[in-house]
């Protein structure tokens, strides 16, 4: 190799590694940002909607508050579809003004038990109806946009497959829509079924609770740019029907995504209420989760890459393109993860760090700073949403999870970053969520087996991953060098950790086809 070709190697891992590590700081100090801002408006706020839900009630007999659809995107859901149907049709709220839509594209027993509960539903006095297509073109965002043509409501609910919405969800998330005219969306906040089930499912509940606290509530309530998360939430009809906004779109796997931000782009606002908590299934296995990651990380690239260009051609103030910019690109942050575990030891090999010199310490200084920032938005959430400080335990798990799904998230954002569109693979549920613990280990064997998923190559790729990290981190350990690649154990751990979980046999998936592609998980549906 020549030697201006040796020199141009240098320069490139360098950048790559020192974009990768500025991006984690950056992304660290963000989190510790909306920790701060979600912080100083969260009482005012909290007390401000409570108010505005008691005076609209006091207000309006049952026959002035709007009529209603709930709408249930079914996808092949026998372990879960007689229970979010109950549970939506259990909902207070006046008969006559609550219409309950099951938009269901499933080709298994889903169409049977759906049958058999919508008929049920009806002979009580509910309006239920069933919605099926010739096909699933438009995959959710196509069911969705086929049942708001034949519905009759001036607010839209949606509740996934997965959650069992609460009796008093619309009467308290109904007037946070109405009592303001340009309100879009009512987005409520997630919580858990199945939360103690395991390692996996506390380290899950961790991060959506970080999710759900403290970056939806920093965004909203200080008038920055946030998303409807795709179900547990209410839109004004007019809205999704606003020709500026153009509808439901299936261009991204994050349909949710962007139909928030081309509605916020349109001059509606999304309001968040953390109050409005509405329970749902987290998946219980590594490679269900790795199937919703894969989806939500293409699809939210798909969206930076729609959406940005108009974004920062708009008039919106700064700091909401900022936050936006942060918000859209937020899967990145496994990309910079993974460039930083494999240039290590390139970054070594090259004399980079002796190179840096001191400016390694202020450099580590600001990486650890920014490494706190993600725990601390965690634990802060649990002690506001549970009253009491928890999360300390879940949250390694939750580190080395991340970690190690990293590799399957960074091929995601690259999917997302080439294509448009793509399939929507429903993340499997097993109904077990809601039972005893003896009614559930049986629940979840039978739920998995209904669903079988035939596992991918990517958990060998990972193990491959777990080699190459170890060794790095045994090389820097006999250069007398442990401190700078000690990060490089966590590196090895995450992997081995997701990709042994993944393994084919693994809870009784059938071995991998042999030329099973790298990527997600595909599922395969069992009727019996």
């Amino acid at each position: 190799m020549g030697l201006s070709m040796w020199h141009g190697l240098e320069l490139v891992i360098g950048l790559s590694y020192g974009l990768a590590a500025a991006y984690l700081i950056l992304y660290g100090l963000h989190m510790h940002m909306l920790v701060w801002l979600f912080r100083r408006r969260r009482v005012s706020s909290g007390q401000s909607q409570r108010d505005r839900v008691e005076r609209y009630t006091a207000q309006r007999p049952d026959e002035d508050w709007p009529v209603v659809t709930t709408q249930i995107p079914l996808f092949n859901e026998a372990n879960v579809a007689r229970r979010v149907i109950e549970a939506a049709a259990g909902m207070d709220y006046p008969v006559r003004r609550h219409e309950i839509q099951v938009l269901d594209d499933s080709t298994d027993e889903t169409r049977s038990i759906v049958d058999s509960v919508a008929a049920e539903l009806r002979r009580s006095g509910r309006d239920v109806t069933v919605v099926r297509r010739p096909n699933r073109a438009g995959y959710k965002a196509g069911a969705l946009a086929h049942g708001l043509e034949r519905s009759r409501g001036d607010i839209i609910v949606v509740f996934d497959a997965d959650f069992a919405p609460p009796s008093d969800f619309l009467r308290r998330g109904v007037p946070l829509l109405m009592d303001k005219p340009r309100n879009a969306c009512v987005q409520g906040r997630w919580s858990h079924l199945n939360e103690g089930h395991s390692w996996l499912t506390r380290a899950q509940s961790l991060a959506i609770d970080g999710h759900f606290a403290v970056e939806q509530g920093g965004r909203c309530w200080n008038n920055l740019l946030m998303n409807f998360n795709g179900t547990a939430g209410l839109w004004r009809r007019s809205a999704i029907e606003d020709p500026a906004v153009g509808g439901w779109s299936a261009e991204t796997l994050t349909e949710d995504l962007d139909l928030s931000y081309r509605a916020q782009l349109a001059g509606w606002r999304i309001e968040y209420c953390m109050d409005l908590a509405c329970p749902a299934e987290l998946p219980e296995t590594v490679p269900a989760l790795r199937i919703q990651q894969f989806r939500w990380a293409k699809g939210s690239i798909q969206c930076a890459r729609k959406l940005l260009p108009r974004i920062w051609r708009s008039d919106l103030p700064i700091a909401c393109k900022l936050e936006a910019t942060m918000h859209l690109t937020g899967y990145g942050i496994s990309v910079a993860m993974l460039v930083l575990g494999l240039l290590s030891l390139p970054m070594y090999w090259i004399n980079a760090y002796a190179a840096i010199g001191r400016g390694t310490v202020v450099i580590a200084l600001f990486m650890w700073i920014a490494l706190i920032g993600p725990p601390v938005a965690h634990v802060y959430s649990r002690s506001v949403i549970k009253g009491r400080w928890t999360g300390f335990a879940a949250n390694p798990s939750l580190m080395l999870l991340g970690v190690g799904l990293c590799l399957s998230t960074s091929i995601a954002c690259l999917s997302g970053l080439l294509f448009r569109g793509g399939e929507f693979v429903r993340t499997p549920k097993t109904g077990s969520g809601d039972k005893s613990e003896r009614q559930h280990a049986h629940s979840s064997r039978v739920g998995q087996k209904r669903y079988r998923m035939r596992s991918s190559a990517m958990w060998q790729v990972e193990l491959g991953a777990v080699a190459y990290c170890a060794f790095s981190f045994w090389y820097f350990l006999t250069a007398s060098e442990a401190v700078v690649g000690a990060f490089l154990a966590v590196f090895a751990f995450g992997f081995a950790l997701v990709g042994w979980q993944s393994r084919p046999g693994e809870r009784g998936r059938k071995p991998p086809p042999a030329s099973m592609p790298l990527g997600p998980p595909r599922i395969k549906a069992t009727i019996k």
